[in-house]
């Protein structure tokens, strides 16, 4: 039986909001798993969320850049928030992501790629920086984003510089409408994108395992209901339009308006461009996301040190 510490009940009530003894029992009852225990608390209707932000605590920028029918976004992240606002550092982050539209490629082929005017690789700067700031560093992520015909717009939110800050989205539009007309569109639906954290397109880009697991916890909080199997069954379609609606950005409702879904703000662009318009894809990076950094309790560290 793995030991349930205070730290597991802590990071299971931050993830679903249930209850300090709910999360010590959920997990007690899943041997210390917490994402079976987040599903455990769901099924029991203690915890109600579908889909949960990731903790973020990793510090560094997020970098974006945009040009025509191409986009890159990567991640850089640093022990503290301080070297966020470091110009060297965020002359790095804005390269990298440069480098990174260039290449076309994951992190492992932008830390290989050559920096220019160094005689040294990404990654070789990266260690070069780290040296020069006295802080550690990471290139933790990067991906690129192309079109055929169109443009891939961007958005950045909380910058703290030109193209950089603590969320970036890239999102790509498939048209041969005025180019003018479907940045702006595409702008907004990338801020949409930043506030709204879809996490595909449409249906049939939502992961089989995700949908799986949804229609897994829905179908146990139906059966709590006592009703028969075949009703059971309607009721899980029934609860998984809601969810679609909640994770598809086609389906969520565009925030700019507020009244209508992304899928008829498309179609109306299309209608006033007189092209077709088709969102073929989006890439969102939140600064740490998923990444959890080590708590100290300051008071303990103070304490400490004066007995030393």
């Amino acid at each position: 039986m793995a030991q349930i510490t205070a730290a597991l009940v802590k990071e299971l009530r931050d993830k679903t909001g249930a209850g300090m003894m709910d999360c010590k029992k959920a997990l007690t009852e899943n041997n210390g798993d917490v994402e079976a225990a987040v599903d455990w608390l769901r099924k029991k209707g203690l915890a109600a969320a579908a889909k949960k932000a990731g903790r973020t605590a990793a510090e560094g920028l997020v970098a974006v850049v945009a040009e025509g029918n191409r986009g890159a976004v990567v991640e850089v992240n640093a022990e503290t928030d301080f070297v966020g606002r470091n110009e060297q550092f965020q002359e790095f982050a804005a390269q990298a992501a440069r480098i990174a539209l260039e290449k076309s490629g994951g992190v492992e082929e932008l830390a290989a790629a050559d920096y220019p005017g160094t005689g040294r690789t990404v990654a070789e700067e990266l260690t070069q920086l780290i040296a020069t700031i006295g802080e550690n560093m990471a290139l933790r992520r990067s991906q690129t984003l192309t079109v055929n015909k169109g443009v891939v717009s961007a958005y950045v939110h909380s910058q703290t510089a030109e193209g950089l800050g603590k969320i970036g989205v890239l999102v790509g539009l498939e048209s041969e409408g005025d180019v003018e007309r479907l940045n702006a569109f595409g702008r907004q639906l990338a801020m949409h994108i930043a506030a709204a954290n879809p996490v595909a397109v449409d249906r049939d880009g939502v992961d089989a395992s995700l949908l799986d697991r949804e229609r897994e916890v829905l179908a146990e909080q139906a059966r709590a209901s006592g009703k028969p199997e075949e009703i059971i069954a309607k009721m899980v379609e029934g609860r998984l339009r809601k969810f679609y609606e909640e994770v598809c950005l086609l389906e969520q409702i565009f925030v700019i308006d507020g009244e209508n879904k992304v899928q008829a703000a498309v179609e109306a662009l299309a209608k006033e461009l007189g092209s077709p318009v088709k969102v073929t894809g989006f890439a969102r990076f939140q600064l740490g996301e998923g990444i959890e950094k080590e708590e100290s309790d300051f008071a303990a560290e103070v304490a400490a040190a004066t007995k030393g």
